[in-house]
């Protein structure tokens, strides 16, 4: 039987705080020159900030679902922050960073298990759904804001490539993940107003909608277009494309370092 949420399912896993604190002392680094390869630094800054966006995407999804009516969110430790509580470790954490690494962009995976038979209307669920790409929409807006207000101009420049990468990869994770591709929370919105022959029909796709979107981003004709979108975003907050290419450089250390 579900019980209410308690204080402690709701108490920050120390796990989340040591990946804060890692995204803060490489950013120090980066920042300072203090490490001895400034592409490890930056790398570890990017992965320890995505990690940080992909527990905040899933808190959101799990947040609105215990405001929507599924109680069950707590005891099986959605609050906490802690990754490692997830129902798919590998879809919430794995397969994102490795689309990173492989591609540079920020593709979030799968989420925590929403019992939606608790959870009543329609514009609920849509919202349980839109809470998680609109948390890295925040995120990226958070991100980009300091480059558009000046308040980065002084700032070293792998610093300056780092956090536009990062940006970057909040921005595309929006983008992408409100895509209404089965699978995605982006068909999650739409999927209460579908009737229930559609719903099923489109089921057994849900897997496989996550590899699919990424897939399709190896078609040039879809990848240019995708990224003249993101180029687009990036620059009318006064990014400089050249930023978020250097992050990624400098983010794939082990291809040794960037010389321009």
């Amino acid at each position: 039987m579900a019980t209410a949420t308690t204080r402690h399912d709701r108490q920050v896993s120390p796990v989340f705080l040591g990946l804060v604190a890692i995204m803060l002392v490489a950013g120090w680094a980066v920042w300072h020159g203090f490490a001895a390869n400034t592409g490890f630094a930056v790398f570890l800054f990017v992965v320890s900030g995505w990690i940080v966006s992909l527990c905040l995407h899933e808190y959101a999804h799990a947040r609105s679902a215990l405001h929507g009516g599924d109680i069950t969110v707590g005891a099986k430790g959605y609050l906490t922050l802690n990754p490692l509580r997830y129902t798919h470790a590998a879809l919430s954490i794995v397969l994102p960073v490795v689309f990173v690494i492989l591609g540079g962009i920020g593709l979030p995976g799968g989420a925590v298990f929403i019992e939606r038979g608790r959870i009543s209307g329609r514009w609920r669920h849509s919202l349980i759904s839109a809470a998680g790409p609109l948390t890295n929409a925040a995120f990226a807006l958070a991100l980009m804001l300091p480059f558009t207000l000046g308040g980065l101009d002084w700032a070293p420049t792998p610093f300056l490539a780092a956090f536009a990468f990062l940006a970057m990869l909040q921005l595309t994770a929006a983008v992408l993940n409100f895509l209404p591709v089965p699978g995605l929370d982006g068909y999650g919105v739409i999927e209460p107003w579908l009737s229930y022959k559609v719903r099923r029909q489109v089921e057994p796709y849900a897997p496989f909608g996550l590899i699919a979107v990424f897939g399709c981003l190896w078609i040039p004709e879809i990848n240019t277009v995708f990224w003249d979108v993101i180029d687009a975003i990036m620059r009318a907050f006064h990014i400089p494309d050249v930023y978020s290419a250097y992050g990624y450089r400098l983010f794939q250390f082990w291809k040794g370092s960037p010389t321009g």
